[in-house]
């Protein structure tokens, strides 16, 4: 079978598989390679990176990664009885070609799919409740919405396909100085447009109904970034595309991920935060100066400090979020750039649900929905109600119905009270609350965000996040400053910022 006849997909997933051999196999050649690199953050991001700067720089660089808390940063999980249960970053998609690549190259195995249903809560009753058969969901949606719902999935479709070619671009070694020059390589103008726009105006302008954004765009927004349809579009078409089918999870916890991708790479893990970052100039062998960069760190065993060539930021320089401070720059580089982030209250309850809360006269034993969505409405106190599976499916597990206590996630702008437990939960035994500040408040027009590049060698990977928010995003970030510092190390600047990559590359496959 040739190449060409295989789906552009299959053929983008097998170059990734073999971009690192050809990576590993030239890097050796390449002349005056540094010799110590840091990662700052050991979330998705940072390990991506710490694998994807092996990959680029060989076998002899040392890396180390700083990270004052777990591995895998806001992918968790919490142990509730026997089992585990992610409380951070739970899907991704089946076009998620990175992390795909990340567990076949680990030898990790995807979650046991569990059938679920979906529901639509608007504070009083249920608007909508998913059948088992498409052709009923398919026909109530037409008589209440038209084709709004199918020209939505045509309309993420065609986003799905510009952003696609991100991996063909990467699989032949390009990378981009800036958020902007990346999502106009993707999609032009028109990527930039989205993200400058409310998803509400870029979908109205499509012709799509405010009905339709009120009562199907928003709780999907909701429940993905905890936000309304007035997020950016570019980041309301990731979110949507979250609602697509064939979403996967890892066996074991998503986090697994991280620690696997930081084994890989053969990368020190050393459990210290990063305080300061200083630039220091020190003559080369080659003659001209250069710049190394000094952070300060402390860990248990107390304060230290270590020199490197590299520099990657993995982790967001914004208020709550990280106190790194920076001296020595020219011009200067902030500790916190504008913007804040979003929190979303994670809630495990281990409980018995109140099905009246629903306003559903729907028999407990019967009801097997294990996603409620709610709508924008007044009074909300919660974004999303799901009945959630063990991050490991044990043989012959069953999702219980709504008649059994099991094990639900709710995620809520604010703490719950614990009136507000009562009236969603008839009892409950543990309940477990994780605060994250989990992705940014996006409220379009944006100021211009942070570069990639930093500094010379310097180098800032969750400015991404600004354009969306979503492991898949932090792992295209990472193999984006990878080959980015691999490139201005090496002064490839063919490789970088190259306009009309689209067009050039199309005969290349």
């Amino acid at each position: 079978m040739s190449l060409r006849s295989l789906p552009l997909r299959t053929v983008l997933f097998l170059g990734l598989c073999q971009t690192g051999l050809r990576s590993l196999a030239s890097a050796p050649d390449l002349k005056d390679q540094p010799k110590r690199i840091a990662v700052v953050g050991a979330g998705i991001g940072g390990t991506s990176a710490a694998f994807f700067l092996r990959q680029e720089f060989g076998p002899i660089v040392k890396i180390d990664v700083f990270e004052p808390g777990s591995v895998g940063g806001r992918l968790a999980t919490e142990t509730i009885g026997e089992y585990e249960y992610e409380t951070g970053g739970s899907v991704i998609h089946p076009l998620n070609l990175h992390m795909k690549h990340f567990i076949d190259t680990l030898g990790i195995s995807q979650r046991k799919d569990v059938p679920s249903k979906m529901a639509i809560f608007d504070g009083k009753e249920l608007t909508f409740e998913e059948s088992d058969w498409f052709i009923v969901n398919f026909l109530r949606l037409v008589w209440r919405y038209g084709f709004n719902f199918l020209r939505m999935q045509m309309w993420v479709e065609g986003v799905l396909d510009k952003f696609m070619r991100i991996y063909q671009f990467q699989q032949f070694g390009y990378s981009f100085s800036s958020v902007e020059k990346l999502l106009h390589a993707m999609g032009g103008d028109g990527f930039l447009t989205l993200a400058n726009q409310t998803l509400e105006e870029a979908m109205r302008k499509e012709g799509f109904s405010q009905s339709f954004l009120n009562d199907v765009v928003a709780p999907v927004a909701r429940v993905n970034y905890g936000q309304s349809v007035r997020i950016n579009g570019f980041v309301g078409a990731v979110s949507l595309a979250g609602a697509d089918p064939g979403l996967w999870a890892v066996d074991g916890g998503n986090k697994r991920v991280c620690s696997g991708l930081l084994y890989n790479s053969k990368a020190e893990l050393i459990p210290a935060k990063v305080t300061s970052i200083s630039v220091k100039v020190r003559p080369s062998k080659s003659g001209p100066t250069a710049n190394l960069y000094e952070l300060n760190y402390v860990g248990e065993s107390g304060s230290a400090h270590s020199l490197y060539d590299l520099v990657i930021i993995a982790a967001p320089l914004h208020q709550g979020k990280s106190d790194i401070t920076f001296s020595g720059f020219s011009p200067p580089i902030p500790s916190h750039y504008p913007g804040r982030y979003h929190q979303t209250v994670s809630t495990l309850v281990h409980g018995l649900l109140n099905m009246s809360y629903l306003g559903t006269t729907e028999q407990p034993s019967e009801f097997r929905v294990s996603d409620v969505l709610t709508t924008d409405s007044k009074g909300s106190f919660i974004n999303s109600l799901s009945s959630i599976d063990p991050v490991h499916i044990p043989p012959g597990y069953k999702r219980p119905p709504a008649s059994h206590t099991k094990v639900w996630k709710i995620f809520s702008p604010q703490p719950l009270s614990q009136e507000q437990l009562s009236q969603v939960f008839l009892s409950w035994d543990s309940v477990s609350e994780t605060r994250w500040l989990a992705y940014p408040t996006y409220r379009p027009p944006h100021r211009r965000i942070p570069p990639f590049v930093l500094h010379d060698r310097l180098y800032y990977l969750n400015t991404v996040e600004w354009a969306a928010s979503a492991m898949e995003m932090s792992a295209i970030a990472a193999r984006n400053v990878a080959l980015l510092a691999h490139h201005r190390w090496h002064s490839l600047v063919a490789k970088i910022d190259q306009e009309d990559l689209h067009t050039r590359l199309r005969g290349e496959l």
